[in-house]
């Protein structure tokens, strides 16, 4: 009877370990399945290094929506709703003045600087957002949608600024920015011109 109760305990103790390292290796095997591991490998190389002289003078931050919309015969229209926010630059190109666009006299000086142009137009992705994509089957056709929207924001946001006259304010600014400082260096009366 003893010998009996010895087995019954002993199996039932073998019983426990084996269960018990049954969930143990239950839990961890699906804690391996669902942990995601993020491995990024990157190699950074300088392809252009360009020499800068340009003067940024104004910056118009923009926020646009832009709705572009395929329709179809048959199946249901295609969609994208996208809120673009970026910002576009105005600029002087200070490489572009030589020897001859300076002329100086007794009490003044006379710069002739390049006419203003627009340095970049850059959306801001981390403010930007798609809103809807709808009526879209593929995600290639997604993919490449969303892309043409980017594209049109940023040319609609180019074509507001120069409606808004941003290379006029840049050459307004140009006056209130860049005179003063060529006044103090050369405490001479500085007048601009451009191109």
């Amino acid at each position: 009877m003893l010998n009996t109760r010895s087995r019954v305990s002993l199996t039932l103790m073998f019983a426990l370990i084996i269960t018990g390292f049954l969930i143990f290796m239950f839990f961890y095997i699906k804690h391996e399945f669902t942990t995601t591991r993020t491995e990024i490998t990157e190699d950074a190389m300088v392809s252009k290094i360009v020499n800068m002289g340009k003067l940024e003078l104004v910056k118009y931050a923009m926020k646009d929506v832009v709705e572009k919309k395929e329709l179809h015969m048959l199946l249901p229209d295609s969609r994208v709703l996208f809120v673009a926010v970026g910002e576009v630059t105005a600029c002087i190109d200070l490489t572009r003045i030589r020897k001859e666009n300076i002329i100086q006299t007794k009490d003044s000086v006379t710069v002739t600087l390049p006419q203003p142009e627009i340095c970049y137009v850059k959306l801001d992705h981390q403010r930007s957002r798609v809103y809807d994509v709808s009526g879209v089957w593929f995600a290639d056709k997604s993919k490449q949608m969303v892309e043409d929207v980017y594209k049109i924001a940023e040319k609609k946001m180019l074509s507001s600024a120069n409606e808004l006259n941003i290379l006029g304010k840049a050459r307004e600014n140009a006056g209130t920015i860049f005179k003063p400082l060529l006044e103090s260096i050369s405490g001479k009366k500085v007048a601009l011109s451009f191109k």
